[in-house]
């Protein structure tokens, strides 16, 4: 194999690679968003107090 080759299977491994965790990242940062968009305000899990009074339209702050 000469020079030129073994640089080009060089760069198409570190390629792979590079895009496993991409893929991977690309997964987290969906999930992370999922999350924040679904219970936003906390309401939905129960998490946050409801204060008396406050409507119960979808409102966060």
């Amino acid at each position: 194999m000469s020079t030129s080759e073994n640089r080009k299977l060089t760069i198409a491994r570190e390629m792979a690679s590079l895009q496993g965790e991409v893929d991977d990242l690309r997964k987290l940062v969906n999930t992370l968003l999922t999350i924040i968009m679904e219970e936003a305000d906390g309401v939905h899990s129960g998490a946050a107090p409801v204060q008396a009074g406050t409507p119960r339209a979808g409102i966060s702050m």
